[in-house]
């Protein structure tokens, strides 16, 4: 566990204190399985799970492809048990074919996974959309639970059945993260009025592009960088308003950390030149050690066609 008397800052804290942009950080996610465990979680919570229910080996595929495993649980005091069938959910997050559909939990293990990998839907009950899920992980970093429960409370309680308390999602410095199922946009560095405002355009079909970590869907970090810079200077909140299709890197370039992207916008085609600066200021955390953000940057956005 982390020294949580040592007097330095979490590694949330600290990554906003040395000013951190959550921008092209997303992991990448093109489908979920969503499966309600209550009670507490453990660091390896979720494996634990999967291994009583899957055999050996049967999620490495589906996995590879992009499916996502997740515990969730209802937010508020951990009971160990619930009332009713554990929830279970399968999505898809890919542009042109988002779909979510809720299982019953006895089908867990006959589950088609490779199916749910591939997008294909017709697995349970359709599900209109979507999903609040904020990671409050806090065995696998405390600033999760400090900074995600707050998150997951208010969700909760303005959107019964909707928002949920998810585990570990990956970048925990960026607490708190909120992932929104099937739109497949993961937040970070929010707080409970932040994450409303994310709902809110969630619900209208939009995206709020403030402290968005990426699109899990796409392809790189650049490619999630550059949607996001798009839309920020063009004001685009529809969920495919930005979407990268190419990339490739700068020639000459010495240290290959500039890129290309080529997004489809609304009506045109646009060209954003990424670049991955060196990292910046860095600092200890009491929970991940040394912080040093990544720091991606716009060189240029450039228009070249009419769509």
């Amino acid at each position: 566990m982390p020294n949580v008397s040592s007097g330095l800052p979490g590694c949330a804290i600290l990554t906003r204190q040395l000013g951190g942009n959550p921008a092209g950080t997303a992991a990448r996610m093109t489908s979920w399985l969503l499966i309600e465990q209550p009670g507490p979680w453990p660091a390896d919570a979720l494996e634990q799970t999967l291994a009583s229910v899957f055999a050996p080996g049967q999620l490495d595929g589906p996995r590879a492809a992009g499916l996502r495993p997740l515990l969730i649980r209802r937010p508020g005091k951990h009971q160990r048990f619930v009332s009713g069938p554990r929830a279970v959910y399968v999505a898809s997050g890919v542009p042109g074919n988002r779909w979510l559909e809720r299982v019953d939990f006895a089908d867990l293990a006959s589950l088609d996974l490779a199916a749910v990998a591939a997008g294909v839907p017709g697995h349970g009950e359709r599900v209109d959309g979507p999903l609040f899920l904020v990671c409050t992980h806090g065995t696998k970093d405390m600033c999760c639970a400090v900074l995600g429960r707050p998150l997951a409370g208010v969700l909760g309680e303005n959107h019964p059945g909707r928002g949920w308390e998810v585990s570990h999602l990956g970048g925990d410095r960026w607490a708190g993260n909120l992932l929104v199922v099937p739109d497949g946009f993961l937040h970070g560095q929010l707080d409970p009025g932040e994450a409303s405002l994310v709902a809110k355009a969630a619900l209208a079909g939009q995206v709020q592009p403030e402290q968005l970590r990426g699109r899990t869907s796409a392809p790189s970090p650049w490619a999630q960088f550059a949607e996001i810079a798009l839309r920020k200077h063009l004001g685009l909140r529809g969920l495919d308003a930005a979407l990268a299709v190419a990339e490739r890197p700068v020639e000459p370039d010495d240290d290959g950390e500039t890129r290309v992207v080529t997004v489809q916008g609304m009506d045109h085609v646009y060209e954003v030149t990424v670049h991955r600066n060196e990292a910046g200021p860095s600092g200890n955390s009491r929970c991940s050690g040394v912080i040093a953000p990544p720091a991606y940057s716009t060189r240029t956005i450039k228009t070249l066609v009419t769509a």
